[in-house]
């Protein structure tokens, strides 16, 4: 999320209201604030895990919030405190906040000429619809999300909700405050009841062209390239990058923070875990690789209970043969 103008250490300071120890440039300022998959230059950002903890550091972020008293590297600041993830998510909340609201549409959303929105649609703070769009019944599109030309939206679709980000504490899960945004671009078609997650602090993107089946679960910060079909069914967990013309068939799921390279078919029922870098690759199986290999595979297991039993007939008749 990037601020309107930015701010100063002692700002960010004032802001948290806690005791925190101030390491390095003093004189930075704060352009936005992103956790550790969207950080941008003269971010704000937060590390509380070691696993991340060079990630964050070597990143381009200028200012960090850290548990861990480390060198500072040159230019950055580091702000040491006992909870990052509360001090962020502190900061998450002085700039953005819940506005309750009693119109179906926001006054300020801006709608292109030539969208037809139908009945029971929710338009929220600061959306911004194309023109020649439709946007069916009972479609709700929460603030601050963008929507490009010629998009068609069918009923009960949500597009910008919160992002599924939580933390374990002792009391319970805490909710990281999401503060990104949703961008779908030109020529869209999203089916019944697909659900496209906002960014937790950067965007979800959605390419020109991509087409949604029913029932699809887009997860926060994910980018989709132009042209990819997406099957019903499909679950796509946060930052994902899938490049541009893949097709992604029914009921497959995609593994969070993975690459998906450009043309790749995943077929139904499908599962990745790791990234898939080979273009033009077609896939199956959980987890999924080499389809033809696959199928090959799954040739042979149907032939192993023939293949048992013919074993087993054999050993009888080398123990005949033995005994006589």
């Amino acid at each position: 999320m990037k601020f309107e103008k930015p701010i100063t250490i002692q700002q960010l300071l004032d802001i948290i209201q806690e005791e925190i120890v101030v390491k390095g440039n003093k004189d930075n300022l704060i352009t936005g604030i992103n956790e550790i998959h969207s950080i941008e230059e003269g971010n704000l950002s937060f590390v509380d895990h070691p696993k991340y903890y060079n990630k964050v550091l070597e990143s381009v972020a200028g200012t960090i919030l850290i548990d861990k008293e480390v060198d500072c590297p040159e230019g950055k600041t580091l702000l040491i405190t006992k909870d990052p993830f509360a001090a962020f998510v502190k900061v998450v909340h002085h700039f953005i906040y819940f506005n309750p609201q009693k119109e179906l549409i926001h006054p300020n959303a801006i709608i292109g000429e030539n969208t037809i929105i139908q009945p029971g649609t929710f338009i929220g703070e600061n959306v911004k619809i194309g023109k020649n769009c439709v946007i069916h019944s009972n479609v709700s599109i929460y603030a601050d999300s963008t929507i490009g030309d010629n998009v068609i939206i069918h009923s009960t679709a949500v597009i910008g909700a919160d992002a599924y980000y939580f933390q374990r504490r002792s009391d319970g899960w805490h909710k990281l405050e999401s503060c990104g945004r949703t961008i779908i671009g030109n020529d869209v078609e999203i089916g019944c009841g697909v659900t496209i997650d906002k960014g937790v602090s950067g965007d979800t993107t959605i390419g020109d062209g991509v087409k949604f089946d029913n029932q699809v679960q887009v997860g926060h910060d994910t980018y989709i390239g132009k042209r990819c079909l997406i099957g019903a069914h499909t679950s796509i967990a946060g930052c994902t990058y899938i490049d541009d013309d893949c097709t992604i068939w029914a009921k497959a799921s995609i593994n969070k923070d993975l690459y998906v390279a450009k043309n790749t078919t995943l077929l139904a029922l499908s599962a990745i875990d790791k990234s898939v870098t080979e273009e033009g690759a077609v896939l199956f199986g959980a987890p999924a690789y080499d389809a033809r290999k696959k199928w090959k595979e799954m040739a042979c297991s149907r032939m192993l209970p023939d293949i048992v039993e013919e074993f087993n007939q054999l050993k009888k008749e080398v123990e005949k043969l033995k005994n006589k």
